[in-house]
């Protein structure tokens, strides 16, 4: 039916690439492009069983005219963009050149300023209207499938949401003292900078890891749980109407802070540039060589994860609380596809979100976030292809 190229070849991408090859109704043709090439094909190596033709490729996502040139090679009608954040623009611009629709996991962030929001992006609407192309922004789990919760929300159970708190609890264990579930550089730049949460029109800021509630998950049990800044709040303080506050929680143990702690105290985590025996460094991508690969840990983790978006607002005039989540196993994932739960979790929405778009059910000139679209196809796939929901209209609430 379709060509998709994936760009990137890390854990999330390993993920992409299975459930495509799952879904080989719709994904009749892939091609894996990456910095490093020798990755590329170890992912195509590990695929078995699929009617999906596979190839690889190498390529800077940093430089628009490599990317324009492998696109214009293959003619996808898709790119799925599970590389870096840092490159989002310029792979976006390639598929601007090109005219051809775009997809990705997470918003946009300058390599030197940790700071990520969706101004860059959005900045994108009226080229990407003009060139006939969609973009679909976010469609990973959080932020992704946490905005489709609120749109499948907003459409079914409430005629006002007054707030949402989106909560993301990992109860893995991996047995290293110190390792971040995904990209470390993109992790620890998140988790140390500012917090914030949106409440009256406005978005509140916070000092990082300053707010904390304990909360007792389904399948998981009492976990202490931090507010962050996190992109979704952005776009969600938007689409969903008359939503008087919106927080995002994330669990970390006490040992993951007190190493982070340490780390950022003695200038690890920092992004500023410094000289060693001459040369520039940056300390924080150097520490990223020095943690585990996050692609690694899929063999080593144990327990599970829980996201979920919890509401409360109104229904023909009476008071409703809701919760939509998924529970993840981590040992599950990787029998299935070699990977952890974080992974597993950021991948399947991501192929899902390009499917819509193939099908065009998720299909219209611009720019858009998840929420935007009709949820409904989205959830039907969700329960076919690995991130089963469930609901209760009876939730613990958040204080």
């Amino acid at each position: 039916m379709s060509k998709a190229l994936i760009i990137g070849a890390g854990g999330v991408a390993g993920v992409v690439i299975h459930k495509c090859c799952q879904n080989d109704e719709v994904f009749e043709e892939i091609l894996i492009a990456s910095r490093t090439l020798s990755k590329c094909d170890a992912i195509k190596a590990s695929i078995k069983n699929s009617k999906t033709k596979i190839s690889t490729a190498k390529v800077d996502a940093d430089n628009v005219d490599e990317l324009v040139a492998l696109i214009n090679k293959f003619k996808p009608e898709v790119v799925i963009n599970v590389a870096l954040p840092y490159q989002d623009l310029t792979i976006m611009d390639a598929c601007l050149i090109t005219k051809t629709n775009y997809v990705d996991t997470a918003n946009y962030e300058p390599k030197d300023l940790a700071k990520f929001e969706y101004s860059w992006q959005w900045a994108y609407r009226e080229k990407f209207k003009a060139a006939g192309i969609t973009a679909i922004l976010g469609c990973g789990f959080d932020p992704g499938v946490s905005g489709v919760y609120c749109a499948f929300a907003q459409k079914h159970y409430f005629d006002n949401i007054d707030t949402i708190d989106i909560l993301d609890a990992n109860a893995g264990d991996h047995g290293y003292p110190f390792a971040t579930n995904f990209n470390p550089e993109i992790n620890i730049r998140e988790i140390t900078a500012k917090g914030s949460y949106y409440e009256n029109g406005k978005f509140i800021e916070t000092d990082p890891i300053s707010i904390k509630r304990v909360y007792n998950f389904p399948q998981i049990g009492n976990k202490d749980m931090y507010l962050l800044h996190h992109e979704e709040m952005e776009s969600l303080a938007i689409n969903i109407k008359g939503v008087k506050r919106i927080r995002f929680f994330m669990t970390f143990s006490q040992n993951y802070l007190t190493h982070l702690k340490v780390l950022e105290n003695v200038g690890m985590t920092s992004i500023k540039p410094i000289l060693f025996e001459g040369k520039e460094i940056v300390p924080l991508q150097f520490l990223k060589v020095l943690l585990p690969d996050p692609a690694s840990l899929g063999p080593r983790t144990k327990g599970k994860t829980n996201i979920g978006c919890i509401f409360t607002g109104s229904k023909n005039g009476k008071p409703v609380n809701y919760y939509v989540y998924n529970v993840c196993d981590h040992e599950e994932c990787y029998k299935e596809v070699g990977s952890q739960a974080i992974s597993y979790t950021t991948g399947v929405p991501a192929m899902i979100g390009a499917m819509l778009l193939l099908k065009g059910l998720w299909k219209k000139p611009g720019v858009y976030n998840v929420e935007e679209f009709d949820p409904d196809p989205f959830m039907e796939a969700l329960n076919k292809f690995g991130l089963p929901w469930n609901e209760s209209f009876n939730p613990d609430l958040v204080d």
